[in-house]
């Protein structure tokens, strides 16, 4: 969490003229494309996905109006004790040493506001200077003496931040700070709090991608925190707890990558059976003072990140904090913004006292966007692809139970109005106006009206746009939809995709068809009667993710299955082998390794080929070759003392990679244009 005291957050209170803002010169403006592709299904929404974090130093934690404000938010989880109090926290006697307890901040307390709110609880359990014993006690107390049956428990606070990597916020009275000290705890942890409630879920601390000290390997560790972590722990835990303040409010194109790396690491670490680890996202603020906190930019980039990040399927967002307290102060796109980290105002002032934040409780921009998130996408909903043409519009599309359909467009323009046309594939929406829910700049409320149509609508400048659709045809009698499906036998071109069958409708279902997702557009890989189909002319080294729909013999559709991700490889065997080894890392860069093998005819001359994954990365240096980068393209060509390569020999080459985001190495080289085996 952000290492402050308390701060609270602010609702600018505007009058609602802000909302009918005109279409200034929308004639002039070229109207935005959106793809809406109801066949290109992502995450089905979580019951716990909108969150909240509480703090025993809010003296307004356990107030009535704080929960009714979060239940009117839609806030469905709320974790306690508060970030890195966790650490000091002693439950029992209602203490934390070294830090501030405000009054009725109890455990009880938490749990009526809990209960008011219409949410569930995710507890922390201490870690820094607890035990297992304290933390089993707690769950006795909770669970087996009050009944309230909590089920989402985690270990420990950002316990990457006891020193061990140099930096030091996080209480941690263990003379051992390594990721394995803290594994090992967390194997007793989960052991003695399952023994009084086997029906808990534990989590366990990991770094997020990219972000400090993800990567980094400390003197006498077997790896990073991550891998240790893991590797001693995953068989234990039900879940894996991320952190994530990115700074800047443009990061939501980040969360993919951050998502599937840490897929990756669970399933290569964590052992068998490591599927069932979820992941949430205990704490997530858009961090970024200069770019507005409390105002409506902070605002559009938190929707744009809450609905990325449960579409990737994490099964909640918690934002840092209910109440925060007065930061920075700054003028942002018109508004005062507090620089405060929470939804709703604590009401503080600078320690000069020349500004103060509103009223208590006002809501501040934020708050709007969780309170959108919720009327968007809700529980039991399943988020589909959705696209956009212009970088200052994004959008994200829901395909909800009954067969409606909801859209979400943020415009993040400070001037300009945006018209936008809409197109859909797998989903023919009802004619006539739609439910339209807006929320602008300096807004205090999100204004619901009728107007537009399904493929046209207009934007406000800093605004936020969700669009409810009903289907222009009865849902009635489709068939079911697919199961999870899952990927054998992955080559370099090819890949087996099998899936449970789906339940007939009310005709017999006549074909499966596999589709990749493309961006929001689908293409369809093949079909087939049966329930497994093998893919082919597949690319190397690239990351695909599909769907398996069924069709009845009438024509009828289901719905998209769940997504199923996966990487082809590389050729078997060729004529060249790379190996790619990391050497060291330091969270926004690293040092590589290559070794080539020529495994044909002897070479003389040679020039390896590679393209970055992602823009965020680049070269910054290479060794023992001549390094060039054109666009996301990298070239090494030999010197005049390596480029000769008999048959079965080697050379050795390095460089520097900087990155600014998830750091998805590359994986398919070519040798002379040759794609080589990577291993």
């Amino acid at each position: 969490m952000p290492r402050f005291s308390l701060r609270a957050a602010a609702a600018v209170l505007l009058t609602l003229t802000a909302l009918n803002v005109p279409a200034a010169h929308a004639d002039e403006v070229t109207p935005v494309a959106v793809t809406v592709n109801a066949r290109a299904a992502l995450a089905t929404v979580p019951e716990t996905g909108i969150g909240s974090n509480h703090a025993i130093w809010d003296t307004n934690l356990g107030t009535n109006e704080t929960a009714d404000l979060l239940k009117d938010a839609g806030v469905k989880l709320l974790r306690y004790p508060g970030g890195s109090y966790s650490d000091i926290y002693h439950w029992a006697t209602h203490t934390a040493p070294g830090g501030y307890v405000a009054p009725n901040t109890d455990f009880d307390t938490f749990m009526r506001g809990v209960r008011r709110t219409g949410a569930q609880a995710m507890v922390t359990a201490n870690y820094g200077t607890g035990t297992a014993d304290e933390a089993a006690a707690w769950v006795r107390q909770a669970n087996l003496t009050k009944g309230y049956g909590i089920k989402y428990w985690e270990i420990g606070n950002e316990n990457y931040g006891n020193g061990h990597y140099g930096a030091a916020w996080e209480a941690d009275d263990h003379a051992d700070k390594s990721p394995a000290e803290y594994a090992r705890h967390v194997v007793t942890y989960a052991d003695a709090m399952k023994a009084v409630d086997p029906t808990i879920k534990i989590g366990a601390v990991l770094t997020t991608a990219a972000n400090w000290p993800d990567g980094i390997v400390a003197d006498g560790d077997d790896g990073t925190w991550n891998k240790v972590v893991l590797s001693i722990a995953g068989p234990k835990i039900d879940f894996v707890i991320l952190h994530w303040y990115p700074g800047a409010l443009d990061k939501a194109a980040h969360v993919p990558d951050m998502i599937q790396l840490t897929r990756q690491q669970i399933a290569k670490y964590a052992g068998p059976g490591s599927e069932r680890i979820g992941m949430a996202m205990t704490e997530f603020n858009t961090g970024s003072s200069s770019g507005g906190t409390t105002t409506q930019p902070g605002a559009l980039a938190a929707a744009d990140a809450y609905a990325t990040l449960l579409a990737n399927g994490v099964f909640s967002v918690d934002w840092w904090n209910v109440h925060n307290g007065i930061g920075t102060v700054s003028q942002v796109e018109g508004q005062t913004d507090y620089g405060d980290f929470g939804l709703l105002s604590s009401a503080t002032c600078t320690s000069d006292g020349s500004v103060c934040e509103p009223q208590l409780n006002a809501p501040f921009a934020p708050y709007y966007a969780l309170q959108m998130m919720s009327k968007f996408a809700r529980p039991g909903d399943q988020f589909i692809r959705a696209a956009t043409g212009q970088a200052k519009v994004t959008a994200h599309a829901a395909r909800r139970p009954d067969g409606d359909l909801a859209v979400l467009l943020i415009n993040t323009s400070s001037d300009t109005s945006y018209p936008v046309t809409i197109g859909y594939s797998g989903f023919s929406p009802a004619s006539g106006a739609p439910t339209v829910l807006t929320h602008t700049n300096g807004a205090t409320s999100i204004i619901g009206s009728t107007g537009g149509s399904a493929t046209s609508q207009t934007l406000p400048p800093l605004s936020m746009t969700t669009i409810v659709l009903h289907p222009s045809t009865p849902q009635t009698g489709r068939p079911g939809t697919p199961g999870q499906p899952t990927a054998a036998d992955v080559t370099d071109r090819t890949a087996t995709i099998s899936w449970p069958a789906a339940s007939p409708g009310a005709r017999p279902i006549a074909k499966y068809e596999v589709h990749r997702q493309n961006g929001a557009i689908s293409e369809q890989l093949g079909e087939t009667t049966g329930t497994s189909l093998t893919v082919s002319n597949l690319r190397p080294g690239t990351r695909y993710t599909l769907n398996v729909i069924a069709r009845d013999t009438g024509g009828g559709v289901s719905w998209a299955s769940p997504p199923l991700t996966f990487t082809t490889g590389t050729p078997a065997s060729s004529s060249c082998t790379v190996r790619l080894t990391v050497q060291s890392d330091w969270a926004s860069g690293y040092v590589g390794a290559i070794d080539i093998t020529n495994n044909g005819a002897p070479i003389n001359g040679w020039t390896l080929a590679f393209t970055w994954p992602r823009t965020w990365q680049s070269l910054g240096s290479g060794w023992n070759a001549t390094w060039t980068q054109d666009g996301p393209d990298v070239k090494a060509v030999n010197e005049p003392g390596n480029g000769s390569l008999p048959a079965g020999a080697s050379t050795a080459i390095g460089f520097v990679g900087n990155y600014s985001g998830p750091n998805v190495l590359p994986g398919v080289f070519t040798l002379n244009g040759t794609v080589c085996t990577t291993r």
